[in-house]
């Protein structure tokens, strides 16, 4: 949680950085001057890793896929599927590594019913949060016996 505060305070001083707006109006004195070459390059190099769910809406249990890819982190890296459970970030047991490519895709099945908030970590990146709605499994009506009559 500490990392993704941190990752996510770095993303909005560095949109802060790159506007200018600073306050509500920045005096022309104020401004900040843009990164210089050697602090954007830094920032260009940062860890990062994507995530979409293939399914927005799925019944329990059913299997749905979480994709993406990962910037500069290492081939073969393990990134884990963390859920949003309360005020905490739960890992789930599901982990795979990174392709050559920076690219990973893993199976999923929810239990908990509800809107889901799913996010992959690894490699000292985390993504963005995927949402997934996930509706109880209602079993099929029985239908009723018809009576029979025994002579």
């Amino acid at each position: 949680m500490d990392r993704f505060r941190r990752a996510s305070a770095a993303a909005l001083l560095t949109a802060v950085a790159l506007t200018g707006a600073v306050g509500g109006a920045a005096a022309s004195s104020g401004v900040p001057a843009p990164p210089s070459g050697e602090r954007a390059q830094d920032l260009a190099e940062r860890p990062a890793i994507s995530a979409y769910a293939t399914a927005r809406s799925i019944a329990a249990w059913e299997e749905f896929r979480i994709h993406g890819a990962a910037r500069n982190i290492t081939s073969g890296t393990p990134v884990t599927l963390q859920q949003r459970q309360g005020e905490r970030w739960v890992t789930l047991p599901a982990t795979i590594r990174t392709t050559r490519s920076g690219e990973y895709s893993m199976r999923v099945k929810l239990g908990i019913t509800g809107e889901n908030a799913l996010r992959i970590v690894g490699g000292g990146a985390v993504s963005p949060v995927v949402r997934t709605t996930v509706t109880p499994v209602v079993p099929p009506a029985v239908p009723a016996a018809s009576p029979t009559t025994v002579r």
